[in-house]
């Protein structure tokens, strides 16, 4: 069966063009063109189409709120994102309202042709360079938690938690850090109180919930 593909683009020319390119594909039908997003959300509830190309900045609403409403109301459809331009923050609305792709304007017509496909398989698609870019919030994101979980912790304090996490006595903490046992003892007692917690176990698991280890790497200790 042919992927039905719905057009959404506020510039004719835009439309024509892709209706053209995508024609030309022996498994692609275009079952219609929308130049808003009310229009695209009307046209995607009476087509139901498989795919939906739409422009990320249209008239009025924007595609990311039409994206929105088409994933609502027809939740087979899968829509890709067309930009001029990687924009973090609209990148991230638009995964948001459940788009399945996102690319520039600027890719070839065979690597869109590519990304219909992919899309219309069910899987998810996402412009190299923008990838990229999410890989590198999603990190962010991680860290600025891992941060704010052990951001009252001294660095030798979390030199131990991450010893503590790894099943470690007293004894060794003392040995590998050069420090006695009682300033050990006295470091333990310091990290459960600073995290609101009651034992070394509770210690550990929160250490590997919070990913210290990682967190540990960034700081590089």
């Amino acid at each position: 069966m042919p992927l039905r593909i719905l057009i959404v683009d506020d510039h004719e020319v835009v439309r024509l063009g892709l209706r053209a390119l995508l024609e030309r594909h022996p498994n692609f039908v275009v079952v219609d063109e929308a130049g808003n997003a009310a229009e695209a959300v009307q046209k995607a509830m009476l087509h139901r189409p498989d795919v939906v190309v739409m422009d990320i900045r249209l008239p009025g609403r924007s595609g990311i709120e039409a994206c929105r409403e088409i994933v609502a109301h027809v939740p087979d459809a899968k829509v890709i994102m067309l930009t001029s331009y990687a924009d973090d923050e609209l990148l991230f609305e638009a995964i948001q309202a459940g788009a399945c792709g996102y690319v520039l304007k600027q890719i070839g017509s065979s690597d869109l042709v590519r990304a219909i496909e992919t899309v219309g398989r069910g899987e998810a698609l996402l412009d190299p360079a923008v990838t990229r870019r999410v890989l590198e919030r999603v990190r962010e994101a991680a860290r600025q938690q891992a941060a704010a979980a052990f951001a009252d912790l001294t660095e030798q304090e979390l030199r131990v938690l991450a010893l503590v996490a790894e099943g470690k006595t007293n004894r060794e903490i003392a040995e590998a850090l050069y420090l006695g046992e009682g300033t050990v003892r006295n470091y333990v007692s310091s990290i459960l109180n600073k995290l609101g917690l009651t034992n070394r176990a509770e210690a550990a698991a929160y250490a590997v919930r919070h990913n210290l280890q990682e967190y540990l790497r960034s700081l590089n200790l």
